[in-house]
């Protein structure tokens, strides 16, 4: 999917709340909130929500909106939702939902997993084509949560396949030792992943504060063009906060 510079960041952060531990109770709740920026202005909000019953279902979902001065060129809102089913060692997303508004672009995707008859149903701006549904794959929300359950599980070379656009794309991780950073909730001991993409440019790091569940407390982003974009987690409810 084309989006914005700046959304890569939002669809990697998806709080990476994606994964979180699994507990006996069977539930992991929260919501954050990020301001994202570019060359140290500040031009969108972010907020992630993510519940999870106790019947295993999950739903998560994301908010971002452009903010301050940047708003004034780019009145951008793109919204986010995954729904599905989580166990102690399985995924199963079972819908995913992509929306972009705004006065630069306008985009609706829906990913629908059908785990019965083994496929995948995207429709994208009106236009709708299926492909084969392959054991693990996942979408662009709920691989977030599995790095945090891989991380709590000690694993430190990550890898994922995510429907995307019609066809399905793998992100490989791969950990780069840890790092104490600043952040609005204090000094946080973090666990740095990058994500390179072979033969480019991009590249993605997060910062993911064990004492948070893994949870990414700081996203950098690298383009091909080098616009670097750089989410700061701002406030959390949830995950001990």
């Amino acid at each position: 999917m084309r989006t914005l510079s700046w959304l890569p960041i939002c669809l990697c952060l998806a709080m990476l709340s994606t994964a979180a531990p699994a507990e006996s109770g069977g539930s992991l709740n929260f919501k954050a909130k990020y301001a994202l920026y570019i060359k140290g202005l500040k031009v969108a909000e972010m907020q992630r929500r993510f519940t999870r019953s106790g019947d295993g279902e999950y739903r998560y979902r994301s908010k971002t909106e452009t903010t301050g001065l940047f708003s004034l060129f780019r009145d951008d809102k793109i919204t986010e939702e995954s729904r599905g089913r989580l166990g102690t060692d399985s995924a199963q997303p079972l819908h995913y939902q992509y929306t972009q508004t705004g006065s630069h672009k306008q985009r609706h995707v829906s990913i629908r997993f059908d785990w019965d008859k083994k496929e995948v149903i995207n429709l994208v701006n009106g236009s709708t084509w299926k492909m084969k549904l392959e054991p693990g794959v996942v979408d662009k929300l709920l691989y977030q949560f599995i790095i945090m359950r891989d991380l709590s599980a000690g694993k430190r070379h990550l890898s994922y396949v995510i429907a995307d656009g019609g066809k399905t794309k793998t992100y490989r991780f791969d950990a780069q030792g840890q790092e104490v950073i600043q952040t609005p909730l204090g000094k946080m001991l973090t666990l740095k992943l990058r994500r390179h993409k072979p033969n480019s440019r991009r590249e993605t790091t997060l910062w993911c504060a064990p004492a948070l569940h893994y949870l990414p407390v700081k996203v950098k982003n690298v383009e091909k063009d080098d616009k670097i974009t750089v989410a700061i987690i701002q406030s959390l409810k949830g995950l001990g906060h």
